[in-house]
């Protein structure tokens, strides 16, 4: 058994064929989380949820990119759909929040990536993204919902954030989703024993990131896997298009780098997602 713990079969891409494909999962022996990104997919992770008695649950949360500061232009994703929101509306979040399928806040975080040029405009877009988190990090304390962090060239003030929120508080459980990182920035997550997600991005090539040391760092009962699909397909797939089953490409890649078996792998990080998200 598998569990993809950051998939998007909620978005617009697989609108004409979700149920097959989660079907094809299912069959497969592989549960999901569908993640909200906004109000809307997180209304359609919380309703596909709702169809199945177990095996797929539901996150909800309004992703930073998708917080329309004015200060910056972005296309719309044609794969997600329609996404931008003006503001967090905390009890319209609340309250979707308060459903039995939906297993955690996310995702949330800091975004840097699409930014303002000038500086006064580039320090109001980010501390328009930290009240947004500090808002959804409040909900999740409320709900004692688990919590699913996107950081993007961000980490620094990520850290710093969660650092004082454990000021005369206990910070909130949860999982740095599809890490990209220095392991120096992983250790001080670790430090703050948070799960660490990865998907397929670990068969990428990215300059100053070395996943392969990542993965060996991180502690096996602290890994998640996740396809964060439709994006980041692996290429033993051979297909476009990513689904929760490539998520055992994923699992098989971590448990050649960790020098472990598959069914290993499988079987301590299906523990550890039972365990985050209490199902």
């Amino acid at each position: 058994m598998l569990i993809d713990t950051h998939a998007h079969l909620n978005f617009a891409v697989f609108k004409e064929d979700k149920k097959e494909v989660i079907k094809r999962s299912l069959d497969s022996n592989v549960w999901m989380v569908n993640i909200g990104t906004n109000f809307a997919t997180s209304q359609k992770a919380v309703d596909i949820a709702r169809d199945y008695e177990t095996g797929v649950f539901a996150s909800v949360g309004l992703h930073p990119i998708n917080l329309e500061t004015g200060l910056v232009r972005r296309k719309i994703d044609n794969l997600e759909g329609d996404t931008f929101e003006k503001e967090f509306d905390y009890e319209k979040y609340r309250k979707l929040a308060s459903s039995k399928k939906v297993v955690a806040i996310g995702e949330v975080g800091l975004d840097y990536y699409w930014k303002p040029k000038t500086t006064r405009k580039k320090e109001l877009f980010k501390q328009m993204q930290r009240d947004l988190l500090l808002e959804e990090l409040k909900l999740a304390k409320e709900l004692n919902l688990p919590v699913i962090f996107h950081c993007r060239m961000a980490h620094e003030d990520l850290i710093k954030i969660l650092k004082q929120q454990t000021t005369g508080n206990k910070l909130p459980r949860g999982v740095m989703h599809g890490f990209v990182g220095s392991t120096k920035e992983l250790q001080k997550y670790l430090e703050m024993e948070f799960y660490i997600g990865f998907n397929g991005i670990i068969f990428k090539n990215i300059k100053g990131i070395d996943f392969s040391e990542n993965i060996k760092t991180t502690p096996l009962d602290e890994i998640l896997i996740e396809t964060d699909c439709p994006y980041l397909t692996p290429p033993e797939a051979g297909t476009d298009r990513n689904e929760p089953i490539f998520v055992e490409y994923v699992a098989q890649e971590i448990a050649k780098i960790k020098n472990q078996s598959i069914e290993k792998i499988s079987e301590i990080t299906t523990q550890n997602a039972r365990k985050l998200f209490n199902i």
